[in-house]
């Protein structure tokens, strides 16, 4: 089959594959009823969600709960459809809508408060204290949104969150939830079943006390063997911002949280899926934590509450704006197939196709080739519909004609997830930060990157004059944007690199990088000076963005649209070849489509396809 018949009619795992929200009395019957209606306009997939609306007889991990989500997980098979189990009720992922805590009260989020001296109440456990402070291990307050009316943020039945930092309230979460779906659901089991989800695990719970630090049982004891040295005495650096060192002990002291949770949470998670053939897939709490994703077998983001509009700032400025990048960067450096986004969450219903449109693309061209719509209701009676709409499927005016939609993201999720990525640089960032100026300064220049992350360097990556090496990677160039990303042993890991003048600092001087340019033209001029450009507009349009893949002896080149105005220039493309336009939202060849041109409206996309030609 030639690669434009499956482009054409990719297989149905690239399907879209939404949040349901299962928030009403269940039956068999409906619920089988809507999958049909779902697979009706091109939707081969969904994530069973229990969401806030679900009467009190099915709680989470009741046996009716694992009565109906057998049910369509058994439908699904039948249908040839696929399925990724939700780990929580309701969310942020970790304490089984409160089960865990119930099993044990010391499996509650804890937190280091500081407080005047006093008395030590009953629950807490002295830390340490100096002249004027004590410092105490008590309950963060923290919560979950539960799947009950009255179980909502700030209600009483909002269940307790649970401490992700404690490895034993892992396993106790693990058994409650994993154990019981496996042994429900084993035969499905990286059948029909190709992933758990885990979304947003938080350290302190929702709605925590204020001005406190995640803590744990013997926290201090971990820290001390993560340090190297007893962090009690500095923990007022984690309040005074005046304190000697302050920066120094801030960043100590987050990074063991970080190694912690690591430890606690992500590691036996991802064991476990791996043992029992799923992916872990979902997201970690921040937009640019890209340290934990090497452990999810999917890595994920999420876009929500508008973070990402159609022709806004957000778009190439903050934190935010590095989510796409994020989670496709850690697919292409821990080898995975896939990278996932939960996309739209609490746009409003007043969210548009349009801006449906443009998150989309927004995603795709940035490499995001799995995507999880935020949601499908299966019930808007009556307050449900206001539970973090929209409504993004079968509830939405634009259900009728929705395969349009479905099949056009199935075709690019397929495309995007072929081959390998052909990207000539990386952006130095930390486990749980990326920079955003630099990145803003490739996008509109067109210059495609991916985010390499300190640890992922000195651990994963082989360096030297002509590059960093990394499974299928191969970049020529880095850019560091901001001296705090630069360590000594970061230094010592770039040597070749640093010597053949092929680390560049953007913006500002760093400390043992000779290379300083201090805008987006001098960058892309010095990036074009180590390898020609990939992709050149005449004129140049700061608004196309475009990622590479080779898939075989074929190249692909797709080009998004991401300004207000439609794109008419000249296009010169690095790969040789036989060149054709493909259209993905029609799946039609255009051979008579000048390929020398790019042509594109607001919001449209473009495949350019190269073959290359062998000599007869």
């Amino acid at each position: 089959m030639e690669l434009f018949d499956t482009f054409v009619n990719p297989p149905r795992e690239y399907t879209l594959i939404p949040f349901w929200f299962l928030n009403d009395d269940l039956s068999e019957e409906e619920l089988k009823r809507q999958i049909d209606d779902f697979e009706a306009h091109g939707v081969y997939g969904f994530v069973p969600h229990a969401r806030i609306g679900l009467p009190e007889s099915i709680g989470f991990m009741s046996e009716a709960w694992l009565h109906f989500v057998k049910v369509c997980v058994d439908y699904a098979a039948e249908k040839g459809m696929y399925v990724i189990l939700y780990d929580e009720g309701m969310y942020p992922s970790g304490s089984c809508s409160g089960q865990v805590v119930a099993a044990n009260p010391r499996f509650a989020t804890r937190c280091v408060q500081r407080r005047k001296k006093g008395n030590i109440r009953e629950g807490w456990e002295l830390i340490a204290e100096d002249a004027q402070w004590m410092y105490v291990n008590r309950l963060s307050g923290g919560t979950i949104r539960g799947v009950h009316y009255g179980q909502d943020d700030g209600e009483p039945g909002a269940p307790p969150s649970a401490d992700l930092l404690n490895p034993e309230s892992t396993a106790c979460f693990l058994h409650l939830v994993h154990d019981r779906y496996y042994d429900a659901l084993k035969e499905h089991f990286g059948k029909t079943i190709m992933a758990i989800f885990t979304d947003e695990p938080s350290l302190l719970g929702r709605g925590h006390r204020r001005n406190v630090q995640p803590w744990t049982w013997g926290f201090e004891r971990f820290l001390e063997d993560c340090l190297g040295y007893d962090f009690r005495p500095h923990l007022a650096a984690l309040w005074d911002k005046d304190h000697t060192e302050a920066a120094r002990y801030r960043a100590d002291f987050y990074r063991a949280v970080n190694a912690r949770l690591e430890q606690a949470y992500y590691a036996p998670y991802s064991e476990w899926c791996k043992e029992h053939g799923v992916a872990l897939t979902g997201h970690p709490a921040g937009p640019d934590d890209i340290g934990t994703l090497k452990y999810f077998h999917i890595p994920g983001q999420d876009i929500v509450w508008r973070y990402i509009e159609p022709y806004q700032i957000e778009s190439l400025e903050g934190d935010q704006s590095t989510m796409g990048k994020c989670s496709s960067s850690a697919q292409r450096h821990h080898g995975r197939a896939r990278n996932l986004n939960e996309c739209f969450g609490a746009y409003g219903w007043e969210f548009t196709y349009d801006e449906m449109i443009y998150v989309t693309n927004w995603l795709l061209v940035r490499g995001v080739n799995m995507l999880s719509p935020h949601a499908f209701y299966y019930s808007m009676r009556d307050k449900r519909r206001d539970e973090r709409p929209p409504d993004v499927g079968p509830g939405n005016v634009w259900w009728d004609d929705y395969n349009v939609y479905a099949d056009y993201c199935r075709r690019l999720c397929w495309l995007l997830a072929q081959g390998r990525h052909v990207c000539h640089f990386a952006i130095l960032g930390s486990p749980t930060s990326l920079p955003w100026t630099a990145a803003r300064a490739l996008f509109e220049t067109q210059h495609d990157f991916n985010y390499l992350d300190t640890n992922t360097l000195t651990t994963a990556c082989t360096v030297t004059a002509d590059g960093i090496a990394i499974r299928d990677m191969r970049y020529k160039a880095l850019i560091v944007d901001g001296a705090e990303y630069v360590t000594p042993e970061v230094i010592g890991a770039l040597k070749p690199l640093l010597e053949a003048g092929k680390v560049i600092a953007y913006r500002e001087p760093v400390a043992g990088v000779a290379t300083v340019v201090s805008d987006a033209p001098a960058l892309a001029q010095a990036l074009d000076a180590i390898v020609p450009p990939d992709v050149v507009l005449t004129p140049a349009d700061p608004d196309l963005r475009y990622i590479h893949l080779r898939n075989g002896d074929t190249d692909f080149y797709f080009f998004a649209n991401e300004g207000r105005e439609p794109i008419k220039c000249e296009l010169a493309v690095a790969a040789q070849g036989k060149k054709e336009w493909w259209d993905p939202a029609t799946a039609a060849r255009l051979p008579d489509a000048p390929t020398n041109t790019l042509d594109l409206h607001k919001l449209a996309t473009r495949v350019l396809c190269v073959q290359e030609e062998k000599p007869l």
